[in-house]
């Protein structure tokens, strides 16, 4: 299977995740025997270009870590496919998979518990240089100060452990791991949500700067969309464990279709205390995805339900050019 060609300025598609499904079993009883699933993530499908970014958004629990960690087999999936530059991920084993993984790196939503507390910082973005047998021993830490320096640190920082580094600096040293193999493919999973707002924005300057510089790939997993408008080309909106909707950021931030993204939207602060947003709030808490609603699984929470919504499921499909999405009220 070869990449296809995507319509937005003819980039072609460097990974596309097809049918999508994790499942996760809930054990019980004396003899640990699965007695319900946890639908985690169902039939998600979506292309990401290369060099850009795109956003993967909604609340907490919705399935969007479990996306990013079984499209790299970080977690085994359940079913479907991830097509990476015509490979499939999911059939890769021994050297085949060790390679792939020098492409395709993730960064860890705490940048303090994905650090080995023992380990000294240099060892640690050197690790994966080591695993794959790269360079020599000086060769190694040449990459490792390099690297260091271009996400804002100093080759003395090589030498300490992650207890000294402030949070900001903890997700810097998260970057230059996952930057230290040069891969084609990242996942920044919640990458700034742990840092202070003036953090944030220099990390996700320099998100920026990196993809510029080295031609990366993003997938950036977050909650909040204030970030993602700033970093993201294009947006996918997910609700226990489905895609509801997915544009062009400007696209999806002027025209969102979906009452679930209209809800999200009107959630964003506006910096002008002269201007009010009208607030949409949501009735209910998120269903759980071990007993996932009939129908739309928004329609328990959907301020413009149909009566359709509650039987059956509406078909993913394009309103407009790159715009896409799954709801009774786009007929």
């Amino acid at each position: 299977m070869t990449p296809s060609v995507s319509g937005n300025n003819g980039r072609e598609d460097l990974i596309q995740v097809h049918n999508l499904v994790k499942h996760f079993a809930v054990r019980g009883g004396l003899l640990q025997r699965t007695t319900a699933r946890v639908h985690a993530v169902d039939n998600v499908s979506f292309s990401i270009r290369k060099g850009e970014t795109l956003g993967l958004v909604g609340e907490s629990g919705c399935g969007k870590t479990t996306v990013g960690r079984t499209m790299l087999r970080l977690i085994e999936p359940t079913a479907g496919e991830v097509i990476f530059e015509g490979m499939n991920v999911f059939r890769l084993r021994g050297r085949r998979l060790k390679a792939m993984r020098r492409d395709m790196q993730i960064i860890f939503q705490d940048p303090y518990s994905s650090l080995d507390p023992r380990m000294r910082i240099g060892d640690s973005v050197a690790e994966g240089l080591r695993v794959h047998r790269i360079g020599s021993v000086k060769v190694r830490r040449e990459i490792v100060v390099d690297i260091l320096r271009r996400v804002g640190l100093e080759e003395y920082h090589v030498n300490r452990l992650p207890h000294e580094f402030s949070g900001g600096q903890r997700q810097r040293i998260g970057i230059a791991r996952a930057l230290a193999l040069q891969p084609r493919f990242i996942v920044c999973d919640e990458a700034v949500s742990a840092l202070d707002v003036s953090i944030q924005s220099q990390v996700l300057n320099l998100l920026k700067d990196l993809q510029a510089e080295y031609g990366l790939t993003y997938l950036f997993i977050a909650h909040n969309l204030s970030v993602v408008e700033h970093i993201s080309d294009r947006v996918a909106v997910m609700y226990l464990g489905k895609i509801v909707e997915m544009a062009d950021r400007q696209e999806l931030f002027d025209r969102p279709l979906h009452p679930y993204t209209k809800a999200l939207m009107s959630a964003i602060p506006v910096p002008n205390p002269h201007l009010r947003r009208q607030r949409i709030l949501l009735s209910g808490d998120v269903p759980s995805p071990v007993t996932p609603p009939s129908g739309c699984r928004f329609h328990p929470r959907c301020p413009e339900v149909l009566k359709q919504c509650q039987v059956e499921e509406p078909e993913y499909k394009a309103v407009s050019p790159g715009h896409n999405v799954a709801c009774w009220l786009m007929k």
